[in-house]
Formats: C-alpha cells, structure tokens, sequence
C-alpha cells in the first residue's frame, strides 16, 4: 500500500506541540509492516534553523492565492528510510514559529494553509509516487479532502486517491468566511464546500464532512465527542459520519520513553530489574529536599498546570493531600489563575512536598522514574500522553477517567487481574482523593503493587500497534465510496 502522510509538523524538522511526533513515528511503523509510507510538510524557516539539509528537487507548482500566484518548490530528505518531502515559499512559511510570532496566530494562515493543500495536490502529478491513501493531520490539511471531493472530483488523476483525516481537537482552523474566496476553490453547486461552520470559515469542517474516513486519538475521545457536550455544535455531524469516524489510540516511541535507556535518570532499570527506579525514587528525594524514605509512597505530577489538566482539582485538595503519609512532587508551567496558588507552595511543605513551575523534560523523565504513583486529574484527555508514560515507567497513575485515560488505564480495583492503576470517574477534589486513597492501600501490599507496576510496564502501547490499526483503516479508506 502507498501512504502519503500530510503533517503541518514533523520532529526533528520542526515542531510546535504533539502533532509533530505523530508522522515520523507512523511513517516508520508503516514501514517496517512494508508499506510504502512517505511524509510531507510545509518547509518552514525552523528547518533551516535546525541544521538540516535538504535536497533541492527541479518539481514546482504554481498556485493561485488570493489573486496571486505564488510557486511552491519540491524538496526531500531521508528519516530512517522514509522518503520525506517539503514544500517550499518563503513569503508563507519561511518566518518565526510555525503557525504564529510566539503571541498571535497570522493573520494569513487561512492563505499559507491553503496554498499548501493545493500544492500537495498539485505535486502529486509531479512526484513519481502516487498514493493510494493520503493521510491528513491537523485542520491546516483540512482542504485537501475538499479539493478531492469538489473542484477534483471529476479528475481522473485523483480518482483512486482516498483521504483518511486525523485531527485532535475540535477548537482550531477557523477563519472570517470571507477569506474563502481567496482559496479559489472554481466553481461548484456547493457554495460553502463543506466549509461553513457556525458562519465562519472552517478547515476542520470541511475535512470532517468530505474525507472517506475521519479519526480521533483514542476511541473513549471518539465516543465523548460524538455524545457529550464535549463535541459541541459538530457533535451532530460527527454522529452523522457513523462508521467513518474511529478512535485509534496513539502510539508512544518506546525508544524515545525507555527507562533503560533514558540519559535523564540516575539509573537504568527495566521491568525485569526494577532496583534502579529505587536508586532513582532516592535521587527524586535528594533533589528535592524531600525525606529519602523508602517506604513512603512518592506522588508525582508533571504537566501544564492548568483548569483543563484538573490542577485545580489538586489545588482544592492540597491541605488533604498534605494530611497523608506520601510525598508530592509536581512540575509544571502554571496558568495565570493558578500561578500564585502553586508559587506559594514551592517549598512551603519541605519535607513533604516540592513544587517546581516548570516544563523542563529532564525534570519530568526523573518524576515520571522515581515517583511511585503519577498523579493525572485532566478533566478531558484526548489522548495523553503522561498515563502512558508513568505506566512505561512503572509509576501507577491515578488519573480522571476520560478520553485516551480510559483506554490505557485500567482500575485495579474494578478488574484485580488486568488493573495498571486507579480511576476516577468525576472531576471532583473528592473523587480524586478517594482514588489515591485506594492506591495509596494498596501500595502497603508490596506484591500486588508490584504485579500491577509490571503490568504497566509490559503493556504494548507501541507505534507499531497503533500502525497496524491504522492499516485496517487505510483499507476501510480504499472501500469507501461517497454518495
């Protein structure tokens, strides 16, 4: 099979959050189950920042934006034996940040992204590659699936070309409707394309009502979107599309996230050796000014302290938290809301607690290793990834049951002989401390606790899991006719 996989942002090229790690990772799963799995991005400033070298091809297309026409050049790189192409113009993509200045979004991201659909199109007829399936990530892809299905629809080129869209969240690529006719999209008897949502103009739309199959992070999202509040005004359209919408779990890079292999811990340990996670809980203790006890279970917490990761949750708990025998380690950068709560509880409980107002990743590795139970109360959780980590690490999460959190976290209380951890079912300060009590009983049990961090631990949450599924879908793609 044949896959162009279409990424605003791939790592190492450029990155602006956790999108970038999808391609690479897919492309090179896709690979090994020997699928011919190519990526292409947008050839931003940030690569040429970032040291890499590009191979200059003499393909180019012309595109027309806005009234002008603007030249997309071809260029190509290798990532571990997958073919990766770049689109470059300098006028679009050749700036400071990806999608804005570090402030505010640009104002002509609906021109730059739409120059870049057209042009993945457009050098499909120049490359000597012709997918059976291009899979799109992101609303900034979202017109290429309208393209196919409206203006190209009768072009016998595309005709065997099908579309499977992956998108995380439901709030982005939104734009005035009046920026539409700058796409020049021709003509057709559907004026709005599928792009219209709530009067403006949408990306996101557009791919959601015209790609043969459409995906989220994880199937629990999948469900939450098309039946809750959390779905919003394109929960009907979502529940429209039926079986073309699917929730495939993301995979972790298990190089990347490796506790045997990892250069941040003071140890390596692995499942079958867990006697560096010790070496590594006194190490977290050390650094932090906290008792080296090694009976007293260590909680730890690393990630955005923010309302929709649940940090109020443990703000609104913190005196109750404080009054049980465990130590708490949190980092994180904290909202503007949270910020003066979490600032004052740095080294307020020094013997017990530490707080750092932080994103650094060698801090989060070390919590993520030496912590015995990995604290997550997100309120929504498309996909995670920190419950997958912690796991991988050995820490047991106790975490707010929600999107991709239910589907790798099972309760050990519920399910004895598969649990990996605790679950919460409301995002309460009360449902939270409840669950951490219960695992906080059972840590006194070191036999079971250890059968369940062992779990954790060998579950396969691997891309090469995740490309599998995604393989199923590709074909579901390839069978699907639209009306």
């Amino acid at each position: 099979m044949q896959i162009l996989i279409v990424s605003p942002e791939v790592s190492p090229y450029a990155k602006h959050g956790e999108l970038a790690e999808v391609a690479g990772a897919l492309g090179k799963s896709l690979r090994k189950l020997g699928h011919d799995a190519r990526i292409i991005l947008p050839c931003y400033k940030e690569v040429d920042d970032n040291g890499f070298t590009l191979r200059k091809g003499r393909k180019s297309v012309e595109v027309m934006i806005e009234g002008q026409t603007h030249k997309g050049l071809l260029r190509q790189t290798m990532l571990e034996g997958v073919p990766v192409y770049f689109i470059e113009n300098r006028e679009f993509f050749h700036r400071e940040g990806l999608y804005d200045d570090g402030e505010n979004a640009y104002e002509d991201n609906v021109q730059r992204f739409g120059f870049f659909g057209h042009a993945v199109l457009q050098l499909l007829r120049r490359m000597d590659f012709r997918p059976d399936v291009l899979h799109l990530h992101g609303w900034q892809t979202g017109l290429i699936p309208v393209l196919l299905r409206t203006t190209l629809k009768n072009d016998p080129f595309y005709a065997p070309i099908h579309t499977v869209f992956t998108f995380r969240d439901l709030n982005e690529g939104e734009f005035p409707s009046s920026l539409i006719e700058s796409l020049h999209l021709g003509d057709s008897a559907d004026q709005n394309y599928g792009l219209n949502h709530q009067g403006r103009l949408s990306f996101l739309a557009g791919a959601l009502t015209h790609a043969d199959i459409i995906t989220t992070v994880s199937q629990t999202y999948r469900n939450e979107l098309r039946l809750t509040d959390l779905g919003a005004d394109f929960a009907p359209l979502l529940r429209q599309r039926g079986n073309a919408f699917h929730g495939i779990l993301e995979g972790l890079d298990t190089k990347t996230w490796d506790p045997s292999l990892d250069m941040n811990l003071n140890l390596p340990y692995n499942v079958d050796n867990l006697n560096g996670k010790k070496g590594d809980k006194r190490a977290l203790q050390k650094e932090m000014g906290l008792e080296p006890e090694a009976l007293i279970p260590l909680v730890g917490a690393a990630f955005p302290l923010t309302f929709p990761k649940g940090a109020d949750l443990i703000k609104d708990a913190w005196e109750q938290l404080m009054q049980r025998e465990l130590q708490l380690v949190i980092a994180g950068e904290a909202a503007p809301e949270l910020h003066d709560f979490f600032a004052a509880q740095q080294d307020r409980h020094g013997h017990k607690a530490r707080v750092l107002l932080t994103g650094d990743t060698g801090i989060a590795r070390r919590i993520f290793a030496g912590s015995d139970i990995f604290l997550m109360p997100s309120r929504h959780e498309a996909f995670g990834p920190e419950q997958i980590i912690a796991l991988r690490y050995g820490s047991v999460p106790v975490a707010h049951r929600s999107g991709g959190i239910n589907d790798t976290v099972i309760d050990a209380d519920e399910q004895p002989r598969q649990g990996n951890g605790f679950l919460f079912d409301k995002a309460t300060p009360e449902a939270m401390l409840e669950a951490l009590d219960r695992a906080l009983e059972l840590y006194q049990n070191r036999r079971q606790w250890l059968k369940i961090v062992k779990r954790g631990m060998t579950a396969d949450f691997t891309w090469q899991n995740c490309a599998q599924k995604y393989v199923d879908i590709y074909r579901k793609a390839m069978a699907y006719h639209p009306i």
